[in-house]
């Protein structure tokens, strides 16, 4: 897969900004850390995705490492984790690596 020169990386999310970032439309959240190979393998789809959904949806990322209380709360268990939020509910979750495509037919039916 081949990165986008524009493409912008989500940025990374703490647990004092978790709440506001997906309280209000809709919100993917990766959560990732940084030993994780099939993390690092997802990295460039979520930028990728990130600038086809802009001004869409929001994407932020969050290190499992640094934000233990965040993954424990979504019941976190393995990575990659991402989850979807819209006006702060959970209403989609990708677990372990996930085709761009498959992600991106979810999420156009979200917006």
């Amino acid at each position: 897969m081949k990165k986008l020169a524009n493409a912008e990386s989500a940025p990374e999310l703490t647990n004092g900004e978790f709440e506001e970032f997906t309280k209000k439309g809709v919100a993917f959240v990766d959560f990732f850390a940084e030993w994780c190979m099939p993390c690092l393998m997802m990295s460039p789809i979520i930028d990728e995705l990130n600038e086809k959904f802009k001004g869409k949806i929001k994407f932020g990322k969050v290190n499992v490492d640094d934000n233990k209380e965040l993954a424990g709360k979504f019941n976190v268990m393995s990575i990659p984790n991402m989850i979807v939020f819209k006006d702060g509910k959970k209403v989609e979750q990708f677990i372990g690596t996930v085709g761009q495509d498959e992600i991106e037919a979810k999420l156009k039916k979200l917006i």
